[in-house]
C-alpha cells in the first residue's frame, strides 16, 4: 500500500527536512510539494493524495483554510506540522490524524505514519465491501440484500474514538464508554456514565459516525448505546424506560418502540 503524499509549507527548508525523514518509510511517496494554501488546494483536488502534511501559518490561506477548501470533495488525511503548540485544539477539531511540532522528530513521525496506515487500511476495507455489494447487487440481488452491514470490516467505517473540546480541553472519548447522547440545539451532551461532555455537532452528523448496530435513537433527541442497556421498564401509553449501566434512565418514545423489541424477543 503506497501512501501518496503532499507536503505543504511556505518554508522550503521545512519541506526538505520532512522529505528527508520520509525517505526512510518505503511506503510513502511524495507526489507534490506546495508553498502556500492556494497551491495546496489545487494540488489536492488534482492529485487526490492519501495524506497531506500541512503547515498551519502560511501567507494567504492558512492550513485550516486548506481543510475548509476540501468540503466539496472527499478529503485526504491531514497531519498538521507547525512551530506553535497553541493550535492543537483547532487541529483535532478539524479531525487531523496528528499534530507534529517542528522540528519533526523521527520517532513521532513514525508513530504518526502508523496511525495513517491504520486509518487508510480501515477506509480501504470499507471501500472493498461497498464494491462487493455493488457486484452482488448486479449478479445476485438476494445475496446483496442479505449481506450484513454489521460485518467486522464494515464496522471500521465508524469512530472508535471521538475528540471532544469542552471547557478549553480536548477529551478523547472511547466510543464504547458512551451510554447516551442527548441533543440540545446544535450541541450534543455525550454521557459516559461518570461524565458529561458537550460536543458542538448536530444529531444527524453524529449518527453517521456511530455504529448503528449499537447506537440507536430511542427518542427524537436521544441516542442510546444498546450494549449498555441493563433493563427495560414499561411505562404508560406504549412508552418505556431503558435503565443503563450507570443506573441512568432514558425514555423511549412510542415512535421508537421497534428499538426495544430486540430486548424482549
Amino acid at each position: 500500500m503506497t501512501i501518496r503524499t503532499i507536503l505543504v509549507d511556505d518554508e522550503s527548508l521545512a519541506i526538505q527536512g520532512l522529505q528527508l525523514r520520509l525517505e526512510s518509510h518505503d511506503d510513502v511517496e511524495v507526489i507534490d510539494t506546495c508553498t502556500n494554501g492556494r497551491e495546496a488546494i489545487r494540488s489536492i483536488k488534482t492529485n487526490k493524495p492519501d495524506l497531506v502534511f500541512l503547515d498551519i501559518q502560511m501567507p494567504g490561506f492558512d492550513g485550516f483554510s486548506v481543510v475548509q477548501g476540501m468540503m466539496e470533495v472527499e478529503p485526504p488525511l491531514f497531519v498538521f506540522v507547525t512551530a506553535y503548540s497553541d493550535h492543537a485544539i483547532r487541529a483535532f477539531e478539524a479531525q487531523a490524524v496528528d499534530y507534529l511540532m517542528k522540528p519533526v522528530e523521527e520517532a513521532r513521525l513514525a508513530d504518526t505514519l502508523d496511525r495513517v496506515r491504520l486509518r487508510l487500511s480501515e477506509k480501504r476495507n470499507v471501500e472493498e465491501i461497498e464494491k462487493l455489494k455493488e457486484v452482488l447487487a448486479e449478479v445476485a440481488p438476494e445475496a446483496a440484500e442479505n449481506m450484513s452491514d454489521g460485518g467486522e470490516l464494515a464496522s471500521n467505517r465508524f469512530e472508535k474514538l471521538i475528540n471532544i473540546k469542552d471547557r478549553g480541553q480536548i477529551f478523547r472519548v472511547d466510543v464504547d464508554t458512551i451510554e447516551s447522547v442527548e441533543a440540545a440545539g446544535d450541541y450534543m451532551c455525550i454521557k459516559t456514565g461518570d461524565n458529561t461532555l458537550i460536543l458542538r455537532e448536530t444529531m444527524k452528523d453524529l449518527e453517521k459516525r456511530l455504529d448503528p448496530r449499537r447506537f440507536q435513537r430511542v427518542h427524537r433527541s436521544t441516542i442510546v448505546n444498546l450494549d449498555l442497556v441493563r433493563q427495560v421498564k414499561p411505562h404508560t401509553n406504549g412508552e418505556c424506560f431503558l435503565v443503563l449501566d450507570s443506573g441512568a434512565q432514558v425514555k423511549v418514545s412510542r415512535s421508537y418502540r421497534d428499538v426495544v423489541a430486540r430486548f424482549v424477543h
